[in-house]
């Protein structure tokens, strides 16, 4: 191939696309000459050359905004307002000369900032990772042969393969159109779909909305088929253009639990200024000195609200969404976990979720006569045989003439690669095409000898496809295949052992009987027809023309069997409450057989889009709970299903889907699902959560691991408020009580350092409790501070005030001031770190929670015990931290008393536990 001069990534164009006119122009060239400016072919590029053009151009991919920036999120650590008020007191006492404390003080808020850096720029990207892996596919054909490829590899002059469902790599001319309708609404805001064509416009300059034959990148093929030769690439698509002109922010919205526990904190915000004002007036009232009201009363208010909660939050979703990714479930939206976690019904597609996915005929019916087929899978071997032999010659005519109709009309491609095959295309049309070349069908033969003319693409509302083949120079044939009720209702004659016939009606009775009874045996069952017609009418005939009077040819029943693991996790939903609704476009029969091996129970018949079509909004509302198995659904009855168990806001509804049928159910959903190896790419891009492996096993772990975030970030929550209110009732009490202040602004800013920041974050990503999905789902409503939550608070809270308290006065009563401080202090955090490690579970004591389950939590509470002893032992920390030596003897016995509030809460869960022993524990 000659040497090419393609595009610069920079955007500016190469000499050969500015005598092009800098690319605008494309519409007006036809297919064959935009192959020839593009140094392309038909048949694609070759696989080195497509190579060399990435090199030069590299990645297809719009320039976004740069990752995270590290300065900014530093700074983003001294947007608090409590963390400005800390600055203000910490610059107060270097004015009025106390300069330890003013240095303390700024060490604290940089250390703080530190902290609050590493947590949140570790979750940017961490998040960012994960973006990576959901990057869209393209199929292309290179060297004449039909690859599905990343679409960051698309060059230019590759040739895409269009279908229905696919999210457009590039911006491309069309060189073939079979009924092509295009999404532009991305690009030119047009709301509804525009028909395409593969014929050259005349007209240069045109808007882009009335380039009828160009794709453009980002924009969604609706309906149709097609090829088409890639023209721009990244930044030299429209879509690049205007990225190029915007200049983009992080705009990623805070999360809906974010938001309630941004109220928390406003709330806690004020509770607190009240206490601190209240404090300092009754300071001011006994006539402590100013600049220590200050200090302590600024000091004090910082300890009181956890102003790290929100990285906390952050990072507890970002370990959450990797630990989804880990199981194969890839979370496009933060909020998507919060939600995960109160899903109570889940609306599930049948094929590649509830069953492995991997299409195979098992069973043929043509000219009166079933016939069993072999083999597994997508591969060539096998065979079709009757009563256990392979058919006699009269009967091959007819099973070549059905071969000759799956083989036919199938966009599905077969690749062999060291002996084993792989599809690219749809399954259903993988498992066509093996069945037709085993029942005789020569696919390289009929595209020589029956030449593709037009193609009817399948949709949901005919239930079918069709291409069209030219025959002879005034004949063609319109093959078909699709669902068997509609095609037998179109069908006049019947192909039988004789040729064609008359459709009587006891054929009628016996195509029917054998449907259903293949049906039973939880086959999915296809009918094939065919029509021949005029070259006239094939070329200018609507669908309905084509459509009719068909010669009925036979069936293909397809088996997909059940995942061993289907069984097991419907069950466990059971358990957790969630209900599980099968939403299939198979038979009402074969959907039954499926659901009843996997465990869904339903107390009526199956709901068929039939019934459905005849049932009002709101009548179906109230039914919809009763109905576990829908069938023969289409698009919008799948909406309408997941809008009808919506009313009342009752239920929250995951749904899964992987055509793009089912893009509308997904985006209404209050979760959508979207198949990662099947899915089409409209369909992931509405979806919030991506399974990698389309098994229905992942979504019941996604929703696990949904709920397990959640109970951690109250858990943490509740640990953090547990030990401000210990703070605020130890400092309250003595206030009150008119004795000296038992900690210091340092005391307490260390405090809140050394037992509020890293533990927490060790809380946050605690192993999941493994009874959360032996309790019902949570409302979504449910506030996160509730009755139990702040009785639990206020008596742990009230327990480590009150050791400290304790401590604090009996020592002061021989013991100068400085003395008691240092034990107050001490004692105190020992108490708040032990207490992390009963925090894990709000109703299993410490000792059924496996220690090391949770590394990070006993080395950071084992460091911090650590540098805390350390800190009464060394001169140095000891002044930074105005505290006093302390004997080892001393120690032992202060660790042994911060150890009573823990002993206390675990002994109040064995009490409240004990008339459930033996049962599993529900909070």
């Amino acid at each position: 191939m000659s040497k090419v001069t393609i595009l610069a990534h920079n955007g500016r164009p190469g000499p050969e696309e500015a005598l092009m006119g800098g690319g605008e122009n494309w519409h007006t060239r036809s297919g064959a000459e935009a192959l020839l400016a593009l140094h392309s072919v038909t048949d694609g590029l070759s696989t080195s050359e497509a190579a060399r053009r990435l090199e030069i151009e590299g990645e297809n991919k719009i320039a976004g905004g740069n990752g995270p920036n590290p300065f900014g999120i530093f700074l983003a650590q001294f947007t608090s307002l409590m963390i400005w008020v800390l600055i203000a007191a910490g610059a107060l006492s270097g004015i009025m000369g106390q300069l330890t404390d003013a240095l303390a003080i700024m060490a604290v808020v940089l250390l703080h900032a530190l902290v609050g850096f590493y947590q949140e720029y570790s979750a940017e990207n961490s998040i960012a990772a994960l973006k990576k892996l959901t990057s869209p596919q393209a199929k292309v054909k290179r060297g004449g042969v039909v690859l599905a490829i990343p679409a960051s590899a698309v060059v230019s002059g590759d040739i895409l393969v269009l279908e229905a469902g696919d999210l457009v790599a590039a911006d491309a001319r069309l060189l073939s159109a079979s009924s092509i309708t295009c999404s532009e609404a991305a690009l030119t805001g047009e709301s509804g779909v525009v028909e395409k064509h593969a014929a050259k416009l005349e007209r240069s300059g045109i808007p882009l909305a009335e380039r009828s034959n160009m794709i453009f990148m980002g924009t969604a093929i609706a309906s149709g088929s097609g090829r088409a030769v890639v023209v721009g690439t990244a930044m030299n698509t429209q879509l690049g253009r205007i990225a190029a002109l915007i200049q983009r922010a992080d705009a990623r919205a805070a999360t809906p639990l974010q938001k309630k526990l941004d109220a928390v904190g406003r709330m806690l915000v004020w509770a607190t200024l009240g206490i601190v004002v209240t404090l300092f007036l009754l300071g001011l009232w006994r006539g402590t000195p100013l600049l220590e009201l200050v200090l302590t009363s600024v000091s004090l208010a910082v300890a009181a609200v956890p102003e790290g909660l929100p990285a906390v939050v952050t990072v507890a979703l970002s370990i959450g969404v990797t630990r989804m990714a880990r199981r194969g479930a890839l979370v496009r939206r933060l909020s998507a976990v919060e939600t995960l976690g109160s899903t109570n019904v889940i609306c599930t597609d049948k094929t590649g979720t509830l069953t492995v996915g991997e299409m195979t005929v098992k069973a043929l019916y043509v000219a009166g006569q079933a016939y069993e087929v072999t083999g597994e899978g997508y591969g060539s071997d096998g065979r079709v045989l009757l009563a256990g032999s392979d058919p006699a010659r009269g009967q091959r005519a007819a099973l070549l003439m059905l071969g000759t109709a799956l083989v036919g009309c199938n966009n599905a491609h077969i690749a062999s690669h060291s002996g084993l095959s792989t599809l690219v295309g749809d399954p259903t049309e993988g498992a066509l095409l093996a069945a037709g070349i085993k029942a005789g069908a020569d696919r390289a033969n009929i595209d020589v000898t029956m030449p593709q003319l037009r193609e009817l693409p399948f949709d949901s509302d005919r239930k079918r496809s069709a291409v069209v083949r030219k025959v002879s120079d005034d004949l063609c044939r319109v093959l078909i295949n699709g669902a068997p009720g509609p095609l037998l209702a179109l069908s006049t004659h019947i192909f039988g052992r004789n040729g064609v016939q008359a459709l009587s009606d006891e054929d009628r009775v016996a195509i029917r009987s054998e449907i259903s009874g293949m049906a039973k045996q939880g086959l999915r069952v296809l009918g094939s027809a065919y029509r021949d017609v005029t070259l006239i009418l094939a070329e200018t005939g609507n669908v309905a023309a084509l459509e009719r009077e068909l010669v009925f040819v036979g069936l293909a029943g397809m088996y997909d069997p059940p995942r061993t693991e289907a069984k097991l996790s419907i069950a466990k939903c059971r358990d957790a409450g969630i209900r599980v609704i099968m939403i299939t476009g198979d038979h009402p029969e074969t959907a039954s057989a499926i659901a009843s091996e996997v465990g869904i129970v339903s107390a009526t018949a199956p709901m068929t889009g039939e019934n459905l079509d005849g049932m009002s909004d709101e009548k179906l509302a109230v039914i919809a709970p009763e109905i576990a198995v829908y069938a023969r659904v289409t698009a919008e009855h799948k909406f309408r299903i997941v809008r009808a168990l919506q009313v009342g806001g009752k239920n929250v509804v995951a749904m899964t889907g992987d055509g793009v049928n089912d893009a509308p159910a997904i985006k209404g959903a209050d979760i959508g699902i979207a198949m990662g190896k099947s899915g089409t790419e409209v369909t992931r891009q509405a979806a919030d959560v991506i399974l990698v492996d389309d098994n229905f096993q992942t979504i019941v772990a996604a929703v696990e691991q949904g709920r397990g975030i959640y109970d951690n970030i109250r858990k943490t929550l509740q640990y953090l408020l547990a030990g401000n209110a210990g703070e605020l009732m130890l400092m309250g009490v003595c206030v009150f009580a008119g004795l000296p202040a038992p900690l210091l602004p340092i005391h307490l800013l260390w405090i809140n350092l050394v037992t509020d920041g890293l533990p927490a974050l060790c809380l946050a990503g605690d192993p999941i409790d493994k009874d959360v999905m032996k309790r019902g789902p949570r409302p979504n409503s449910e506030n996160i501070m509730d009755a139990s939550f702040l009785i639990g608070m206020m008596i742990t809270g009230m327990l480590t005030g009150g050791v400290a308290l304790a401590v604090y006065v009996v020592t002061l009563q021989s013991h100068p001031v400085a003395v008691a401080r240092t034990y107050a202090f001490t004692v105190l955090v020992f108490a708040e770190l032990l207490r992390a490690f009963g925090a894990r579970s709000t109703i299993r004591p410490v000792w059924q929670i496996a220690l090391f389950t949770n590394r990070n939590l006993v080395f950071v509470v084992a460091l911090s015990v650590g540098l805390q002893v350390w800190s009464q032992h060394n001169d140095i920390l000891g002044t930074f931290l105005k505290s006093t030596s302390v004997p080892a003897a001393d120690c032992l016995g202060l660790l042994l008393a911060g150890c009573v509030p823990l002993a206390a809460i675990e002994l109040i869960k064995v009490v409240r536990g004990w008339p459930r022993r033996g049962k599993p524990l529900v909070s």
